[in-house]
């Protein structure tokens, strides 16, 4: 009878701690406050980009999480933050989830993930005048060859890794590393497979460079990593979207 009651007493106890996260979920206080607060860096088009003149976004993030507050009832609210802080983001509570991130082991033991949506690669690129100086990824890897990279981002670690050889040039946000190598200051950039595409039709002057695609990564939502209640409905929410074909038609959208 006493191990009985041991054993009542301790399903009683977690039945009231799992009522309580869920009461202190980020969901609930979504959804009592009206407003869902999602981070966002605006310059990664076309996940992401702000319009200057405006202040506002577009990009595929924008229709996602926009959508995602539609139907929770909820309005979205857009708060900005660059990729070195967009983790610190989540953790501070500055917003709820974010738009679309590589998935990193790092990133990921302070902030949890949403399930997958999408898999990227990384590329390289220059531009027509340095085009014949490179041929393949150890042809980037020299001494006298510049690669601009943003701090903060998956190519940063990206570029430390495989160009050691090589001048790195890290910038802050909102200025990226393709924008270096257009100014002439860098040879080199290395970006997803996505954003290089988009980067080529908006430059002629860009190249990509004949390699084959590096690091395949998926890509996903930030979200606070012990909040197990709005994770499961984040995700739950991301696999009724795809089913329903919300995200493949998001993505032809923006050419992804």
């Amino acid at each position: 009878m006493k191990l009985i009651k041991v054993y009542l007493l301790s399903f009683v106890t977690l039945i009231m701690a799992n009522a309580s996260a869920s009461a202190d979920s980020v969901l609930h206080q979504v959804l009592s406050s009206g407003v869902l607060q999602a981070g966002t860096t605006g310059d990664f088009y076309p996940f992401s980009k702000r319009d200057v003149a405006t202040n506002g976004y577009e990009g595929f993030d924008i229709d996602v999480l926009t959508e995602l507050a539609k139907d929770m009832d909820v309005e979205i609210e857009f708060v900005p933050t660059d990729w070195k802080t967009l983790v610190a983001g989540v953790v501070a509570g500055n917003y709820v989830i974010t738009g679309s991130a590589g998935v990193q082991v790092k990133r990921a033991k302070a902030a949890g993930y949403s399930d997958s949506y999408m898999s990227v690669v990384v590329r390289a690129y220059t531009t027509a005048e340095n085009a014949d100086r490179f041929d393949s990824w150890d042809s980037i890897n020299q001494a006298d060859v510049k690669v601009a990279t943003t701090l903060g981002t998956t190519f940063e670690k990206n570029a430390e890794d495989w160009f050691p050889n090589a001048q790195l040039t890290k910038i802050e946000a909102p200025a990226r590393g393709y924008q270096e190598v257009l100014a002439g200051r860098s040879e080199v950039f290395i970006t997803s497979n996505v954003e290089g595409g988009t980067l080529l039709s908006k430059y002629p002057n860009l190249r990509a460079i004949a390699v084959d695609g590096r690091n395949p990564t998926p890509l996903a939502m930030l979200v606070p990593q012990a909040d197990q209640v709005w994770i499961n409905y984040v995700n739950h929410w991301i696999n009724i979207k795809k089913a329903k074909g919300f995200f493949a038609a998001t993505a032809a959208k923006y050419g992804l």
